[in-house]
């Protein structure tokens, strides 16, 4: 860590031990700023890639190990027990549940452990951010990216897996990382904004973790909103006298259309809908704005209050 603070100071740019000094009238750093300092970025990605998994036995086998477990406790529960069954791949015709399932499960596993790590992520640098002065936003930048890399790690070998089922996915490959890429920009959105509000609200963090559980059940990862035999999300319902949209109201959610879309690209093989990605980079773009300018707005007393 000495090492990265002391590439980090330049004669222009002294070390500070309060970390309160603001740097424009705003508060935060600009994006000149934040792309000045990259080598800074990615060694403090590599410090939490390394401590990841740090005096485990098992290691970075870990990033496997959780989501196999999960996927297969997800299978043997909803196929087996509640009989949830997945669609067709369409051109594709796969019929597998636990690939449908998979194919969800991976993005919503990077987006709810980069929050949950992300938001804890400045308290937990306490110390660091009252000794020396660096863009603040590297802090959680770092925490996203290094899920980032656990994520693509997964994507290669779930993309290997479909080896076994007969189905080749490498030609989406390079449409598959614009749309890791597109995700990392929502997730960072989020996790901006929350980490900054964890320092003034510690209740947030352990709000996250109940947040994300609703969350989960409200995208489309362990059931399909519609398959061959029943649609698990309607289109329209009617209660008490209104005329409720709800599939509508659903597809409000980011989250439906970023496992939409990787079913869409590994398991039917085929091209998301154009409406569906463009919700999603405006959305994302939108999201990432929104929680850049609440972490400037509540960074220059973020040191005070940690």
């Amino acid at each position: 860590m000495t090492d990265l603070i002391r590439h980090e100071a330049t004669p222009d740019r002294p070390r500070t031990v309060s970390g309160s000094q603001d740097r424009n009238a705003s508060g935060g750093s600009s994006p000149r700023e934040l792309w000045a300092g990259r080598e800074l970025l990615w060694n403090l990605t590599l410090r939490e890639l390394r401590s990841k998994y740090k005096r485990s036995a098992l290691g970075w086998a870990w990033s496997m190990v959780n989501p196999l477990s999960s996927i297969a406790i997800y299978a043997v529960v909803f196929t087996l027990i509640i009989g949830v069954g997945a669609p067709k791949g369409n051109p594709s015709n796969m019929n597998s549940f636990t690939m449908y399932l998979t194919c969800a499960l991976l993005p919503w596993n990077f987006l709810a452990t980069s929050i949950s790590a992300s938001t804890g992520s400045l308290v937990g640098n306490a110390n660091l951010l009252k000794k020396v002065y660096f863009p603040r936003e590297y802090i959680v930048l770092a925490t996203v990216l290094s899920w980032a890399v656990s994520f693509l790690i997964e994507l290669a070998v779930l993309c290997v897996a479909f080896l076994f089922f007969g189905k080749v996915v490498f030609g989406w490959i390079p449409v598959v990382l614009a749309l890791v890429v597109i995700q990392t920009v929502l997730v960072t959105g989020y996790s901006l904004a929350l980490a900054a509000l964890n320092v003034y609200f510690r209740d947030v963090q352990h709000f996250i973790s109940i947040a994300l559980q609703v969350w989960f059940y409200l995208t489309p990862v362990v059931y399909p909103i519609f398959n061959e035999t029943k649609v698990y999300i309607p289109v329209r319902l009617n209660r008490f006298g209104l005329d409720i949209p709800v599939r509508r109201i659903y597809e409000l959610n980011p989250m439906v259309h970023v496992v939409t879309a990787f079913r869409n690209l590994l398991y039917d093989g085929r091209l998301p809908g154009a409406a569906s990605m463009v919700y999603l980079i405006v959305s994302s773009g939108v999201i990432l704005a929104l929680g850049w300018a609440v972490f400037r707005k509540l960074e220059p007393r973020m040191v005070e209050e940690l």
